[in-house]
């Protein structure tokens, strides 16, 4: 077997089984999972149609890299939405979901014969990345959230030996759990330092369209441009369908940026047997296309949490997030996992202990004490969840 397996560590729902394995929670209460950010909202028709009406595609072998009117109906919407001009033969390649491609890029990008191979992390994180460092073969290095600082990443306590040997830095912005957006100047100051020192940055933009203020978060293509960045060098955006669209299902998303970048990830992911299905794409092209749906999507996350956080602030801290469609709330008595085991047993919700989340870096922890809350089901039922957490936090 690939020794390398052995690196991996338990995915966090692993964790939170084999903790919650005995538990009998209240029966009396119907079970509300606030635990997994798995979007619930209705699929859009329009994607459905599509669908249906493109079932003859399952006849044949898709290309690789796409049919061409699906990336160029990936370049029109990063257009639209970012005001970046993309060559959709070279700049675009649709993958089948974010966490695929967030996968395979550090498998195309990383070399492991260099000494001390490193990929950079932020700090609680989407826990592929650190197995995607893994399985290529490098070691990976965390940078701590500052709630301080709207959880911005610390990335002066970063070392310049530690730049020095990063290959790939995964950045999240929106972040997931945080929802924290990163400005125009940290985007500069990671430009300035992946030119010093060449590595690559993957930039996971998945949570983009849901938020909660009038103008939309920044874009990593759109800070490179702001910044007269020409061929976003070293730069790579992922992003997805399944939150935007509410079809996880269909494992749909693409990346964009640096053409000398995607040149080689589209050879690893040809022999890696990434084609997207042709009628995936036929339906990934009408999602593309279309914002209405979006809108009216953004709508409802934004009556669920106009709603929730309010009702959730009276007993614990937290606040409304920057995007995204999670809450990172801090826990009264600082026990994460306890917490979440508690609320489990006495009230039937689950929701996500933060210390599964992240890593010790720097003798922290920076997940302890917090839960992360996904707001995904329906409105009712997420109120329903806040009303049973503020019962569980007042007692009478």
């Amino acid at each position: 077997m690939n020794p390398l397996l052995d690196r991996l560590h338990p995915y966090p729902f692993e964790r939170l089984r084999e903790l919650t394995r005995g538990i009998v929670p209240n029966p009396d209460l119907k079970p509300i999972g606030l635990g997994i950010g798995e979007p619930r909202h209705a699929t859009p028709a329009l994607i459905e149609e599509a669908i249906r009406g493109h079932l003859d595609g399952l006849s044949r072998y898709p290309a690789t890299a796409g049919e061409p009117a699906l990336r160029e109906a990936c370049a029109a919407w990063i257009g639209r939405r970012y005001g970046v001009a993309l060559d959709p033969a070279t700049q675009v390649l649709p993958v089948n979901g974010s966490r695929e491609a967030l996968f395979a890029l550090a498998q195309t990008v990383i070399d492991p014969s260099r000494p001390g191979a490193t990929v950079l992390c932020p700090n609680p994180f989407y826990q592929i990345y650190e197995g995607a460092a893994l399985l290529a073969g490098a070691q990976t290095a965390f940078v701590n959230s500052d709630p301080a600082r709207n959880f911005a990443a610390d990335w002066d306590s970063v070392p310049e030996e530690t730049w020095a040997r990063t290959q790939l830095l995964y950045v999240c912005s929106p972040g997931n759990p945080t929802g924290a957006v990163m400005p125009l100047a940290e985007w500069e100051r990671l430009f300035a330092l992946s030119d010093r020192h060449g590595f690559v940055i993957a930039s996971d933009e998945c949570y983009s369209e849901i938020y909660f203020r009038d103008e939309p978060p920044l874009g990593s293509l759109q800070a490179a441009q702001a910044l007269g960045r020409t061929g976003f060098p070293r730069l790579v955006a992922l992003t997805s369908l399944s939150k935007r669209s509410n079809v996880p299902g269909m494992r749909s998303g693409f990346v964009a940026g640096d053409a000398a970048i995607l040149k080689p990830f589209l050879l690893y992911r040809t022999y890696h047997g990434s084609a997207m299905s042709p009628v995936v794409q036929a339906a990934s092209i009408a999602a593309w296309s279309d914002e209405a749906h979006v809108v009216a999507n953004r709508d409802l996350y934004r009556r669920k949490f106009a709603e929730v956080t309010p009702l959730l602030a009276r007993v614990m801290d937290v606040a409304l997030p920057d995007a995204g469609f999670y809450l990172w709330a801090r826990v009264p008595d600082g026990d994460d996992v306890a917490f979440a085991l508690r609320l489990l047993a006495q009230y039937n919700v689950a929701v996500l202990p933060g210390s599964l989340l992240a890593r010790e870096s720097g003798g922290i922890n920076p997940g302890a004490g917090r839960v992360r809350m996904a707001l995904v089901a329906g409105v009712d039922e997420c109120l329903e969840a806040a009303r049973r957490i503020a019962s569980f936090l007042s007692p009478r």
